[in-house]
């Protein structure tokens, strides 16, 4: 069930119409709205107009005998648990809302609950006798909360687009962030967004706002998730850690099933494949159909797929086939791209994956209102193990090197060790070297305004030299990306009717992924190693053995519909000056919308990315 939150502190005697007009923005989440006013405090909240996952359907809740009040966006998890430790008795859980739930933790935890919450949550409690708004965001941001302060009012929303449409707020662009955007920098969207007035809480923080006087006050921000100081998990044999592994997962599946009906991703990868096959066999056992699969392949319709492209489909078909399946390919087509390159791509839900509108739109066809993904595998229990290498070379540990070295054929082996070398180097030096050897050396043009380009400082993540696993792993879960990425997904999913859950981010998943010891993740010759043992009884053999990630059947189609795309996108530009022009190098991008030229050089990248932030 998607939901949907907002709220206002301060703001004077128009805040009424203020929450109305977040409210209105909202829409998309639910015909149901509902409001409250506490003192210098209104929450709002939208959500559909009945629960479908078995619990109460409600994003406010309210203890008047605690002088409490709360908008929460949340699917909360392991609810047994939970409720045993809030002493609920039994024939009330199932009816309970997650609001409720949330209410009740913060009651019995205050501002420290969030360390006792599974599942993806974004919340706001007013304490009207401490006099302070508390704020909460899961750890890695699964439910969006954007925020705008200004000394007089705060204002959050679980979109973008709402906080915007507050009387009085800044619709600037961030020129820090547009910049490093146009120039293939990854931006730091940690506490950023595309516009100057609004932020974003980042994912495993709370904020605190203590209004005096009429104004917001003092505010304060802290980590309430803190990763890097989850323990070491104590010795065990490989068995044991992955029969924990398996029994964590499975957990973290079943939990993401409520509602429905369920469909999910399927790529033939390790971790879609897992998903899929975890969430087939549980909905089985609850008695519920099987969930249709979501594939971005290319429909072949009675054709066999090029010999370059057998691999992807044949991992596919494994899978279905073990769990009788039916699977549904579909890659977009140029109308589609006409349709996202044409969406303001500084919102959530504007820059999108391609691939994954043509997935949403079977899913909704098909009444889907889950979608299950194997994203995040890679920062967690699949992780493949990048780090590790360097870390062995610099602490002396060279016998290991060597049998990693031995792992690999001759030419490999050459190849391994340079890499080790050119990332002490330079962090970049790796993906240098491939593009060089794949005959890319030539830098892609990015369309940047070169007069902005001298001007704009790009806020950009900075580069660091990641030696061992752990900390690639700490960067990965901390640097922003996953909480932009979710935020993205889940704001296109919200527009038709689709909620996306991420099973492999569950954070006891995560947690006991950081407290491994690097050779569960990698053994000579062999990545994601404890993922792929724990498994072993579960995929089918060429699913668990395929170590390639190469998805040509995926990205030449996609080309393709991007090319056809060009015309139609070409004449819409060059019909009227768009407003963010002054950003884009427009005579330079005119000339590159060109379908053969990106034919021949498929580096799709430079063109789309200008393209999102232009309003054409």
């Amino acid at each position: 069930m998607t939901t949907a939150i907002c709220g206002i502190l301060g703001g004077g005697p128009d805040a009424g119409q203020a929450l109305d007009a977040l409210l209105d923005t909202l829409a998309d989440y639910g015909p149901e709205r509902a409001a409250r006013t506490d003192g210098p405090v209104r929450l709002g909240g939208r959500h559909a107009a009945t629960g479908d996952d078995g619990a109460g359907a409600s994003v406010l809740a309210v203890d008047r005998g605690a002088g409490l009040v709360l908008a929460a966006d949340a699917r909360i998890d392991d609810r047994g648990t939970l409720c045993h430790a809030l002493g609920v008795p039994h024939p009330q859980r199932a009816g309970l809302a997650d609001a409720d739930l949330v209410l009740r933790a913060f009651v019995r935890w205050g501002e420290a609950c969030p360390a006792h919450l599974v599942g993806d949550y974004a919340f706001a409690v007013w304490d009207r006798r401490r006099g302070t708004l508390f704020c909460a965001r899961d750890p890695v941001g699964a439910r969006p909360f954007y925020y705008t302060l200004d000394g007089e009012r705060f204002v959050f929303a679980s979109a973008v687009e709402a906080v915007l449409a507050a009387p009085g707020v800044s619709d600037a662009l961030d020129e820090a962030v547009v910049a490093a955007f146009l120039s293939s920098l990854w931006p730091d969207m940690t506490s950023r967004t595309f516009y100057r007035a609004v932020r974003r809480l980042p994912a495993g923080h709370a904020l605190t706002v203590e209004p005096e006087a009429g104004r917001t006050g003092r505010v304060r921000m802290e980590r309430h998730w803190r990763p890097e100081q989850v323990p070491m998990a104590p010795p065990a044999s490989d068995d044991a850690f992955a029969e924990q592994l398996f029994d964590l997962y499975a957990k973290a599946v079943r939990d993401r099933l409520r509602g429905g009906p369920v469909g999910v991703h399927l790529s033939g990868g390790l971790d879609s494949s897992s998903v899929a096959v975890l969430a087939a066999r549980e909905l089985r056992r609850q008695g519920r159909p099987p969930p249709p699969a979501f594939s971005w392949l290319p429909a072949l319709r009675g054709a066999r797929p090029k010999p370059e492209h057998a691999r992807e489909y044949a991992l596919v078909d494994a899978v279905c086939a073990q769990e009788g399946l039916q699977v549904s390919h579909g890659a977009p087509g140029p109308e589609e791209v006409v349709d996202v390159l044409r969406r303001d791509g500084t919102l959530p839900g504007g820059s999108f994956n391609l691939n994954e509108e043509a997935v949403l739109r079977r899913a909704a066809s098909m009444g889907v209102r889950v979608l299950l993904s194997g994203l995040g595998g890679d920062h967690g229990v699949s992780f493949n193990g990048r780090g590790h290498l360097p870390h062995l070379l610099l602490s002396g540990r060279w016998r290991a090197l060597a049998a990693e070295h031995r792992a690999q054929d001759r030419a490999a082996a050459w190849r391994f060790l340079a890499r080790i070398v050119l990332r002490l180097l330079h962090p970049a030096l790796p993906v240098m070297l491939d593009r060089w050897r794949n005959g890319l050396s030539v830098r892609p043009r990015w369309f940047i305004d070169p007069g902005f380009a001298r001007r704009a400082k790009p806020l950009v993540l900075p580069e660091q030299r990641l030696i061992g696993m752990r900390r690639v792993q700490l960067r990965f879960l901390q640097d922003g990306s996953l909480g932009e990425t979710q935020d993205q997904w889940r704001a296109r999913g919200v527009r038709s009717g689709v909620e996306y859950r991420f099973p492999l981010l569950d954070r006891r998943l995560l947690e006991f992924a950081l407290g491994l010891p690097p050779e569960q993740f990698r053994r000579p010759g062999h990545n994601r190693w404890l993922m792929r043992h724990a498994l072993r009884h579960v995929l089918p053999p060429e699913v668990r053995r395929n170590r390639d990630k190469t998805d040509p059947a995926r990205f030449e189609p996609l080309v393709d519909a991007i090319a056809e795309a060009l015309p139609t996108v070409r004449r819409r530009l060059a019909g009227s000056m768009p407003s963010r022009a002054r950003y884009v190098d427009v005579p330079g991008l005119l000339e590159h919308l060109d379908p053969d030229r990106l034919r021949a050089a498929p580096r799709p990248a430079p063109l789309l990315v200008a393209l999102l932030l232009l309003d054409f």
